[in-house]
């Protein structure tokens, strides 16, 4: 890749919530790419460590750092921490988040401020921490891991698709603020990806996958290698005057109303 505009070659690389998952494969995709990895997680070391050693095993370059995403203090400590140890950041993935599938009318407002805190104002704090040193140097690449509930509603994720749908806007503001210091912000939004925590839905005969199948133009789950091009892209010098863009990685279902069950 050398010579490339796709070429992220010795980039720093830290990836929010990336020990498993779609974070995980977007480390990987990085990674076999040159970049070296920052992995963070906060629920376990281990589970760090584990991605840290999967990592190292395919040649890939990458550290691991554990600290909570919406705690300030945390987020600053290992900034500096990693910047110090490893170097400057330049490429950011706000991935982290959760969901909790709870219709509106029954959600604990503490659950649901739960989801906003880690989906939306966490990719807030991080950022902003990140993207100081950035501007400063006139040189960065954020990504924001949006969802197609940054444009779509979907019963009993409500709290989710509010924290996704303010992740949009977020990123676009992002883009709008430091687009002038040659950094540019950008989000992914997946679709339906074939993960483990897929795993027990994604058989065939069970509606939800039936639904998916029906629903998607191709036809097929999203293998979670399918994320690596645009996060390629969109860390690379390929995207320098993409700025504020929401790349939906879905397969084609934003594009479609779909179609009847009994189409052929």
């Amino acid at each position: 890749m050398a010579n490339s505009i796709f070429d992220i070659q010795g980039k720093v690389a830290l990836i929010t919530g990336s020990t498993h998952g779609l974070g995980l494969a977007i480390a990987k995709g990085l990674g076999n790419h040159g970049a070296t990895i920052i992995i963070n997680g906060n629920s376990s070391q281990k589970k760090i460590d584990d991605a840290v050693t999967l990592l190292t095993k395919q040649g890939i370059k990458a550290v691991g750092y554990k600290f909570d995403v919406t705690n300030e203090k945390e987020v600053i400590d290992a900034i500096n921490s990693i910047e110090k140890e490893i170097g400057k950041i330049d490429i950011l993935v706000n991935n982290a988040g959760i969901i909790k599938r709870v219709p509106l009318l029954e959600m604990e407002v503490d659950d649901f401020k739960q989801v906003i805190d880690i989906d939306l104002v966490s990719p807030f704090i991080v950022s902003k921490h990140i993207a100081k040193g950035m501007v400063a140097r006139k040189q960065g690449k954020i990504i924001n891991i949006c969802s197609m509930m940054s444009e779509l509603g979907r019963n009993s994720v409500g709290a989710y698709a509010a924290a996704k749908g303010g992740l949009k806007m977020l990123t676009k503001n992002m883009a709008t603020e430091w687009g002038r210091h040659n950094v540019q912000v950008n989000g992914i939004g997946p679709g339906y990806f074939d993960t483990e925590q897929t795993a027990s839905i994604n058989v065939e005969g069970n509606a939800f996958n039936d639904f998916i199948i029906n629903r998607t133009p191709a036809a097929r789950w999203g293998k979670p290698e399918d994320l690596t091009g645009a996060a390629i892209f969109l860390s690379s010098q390929a995207s320098d005057f993409v700025n504020g863009h929401i790349l939906y990685v879905d397969g084609g279902i934003l594009a479609t109303i779909g179609k009847p069950s009994n189409e052929i």
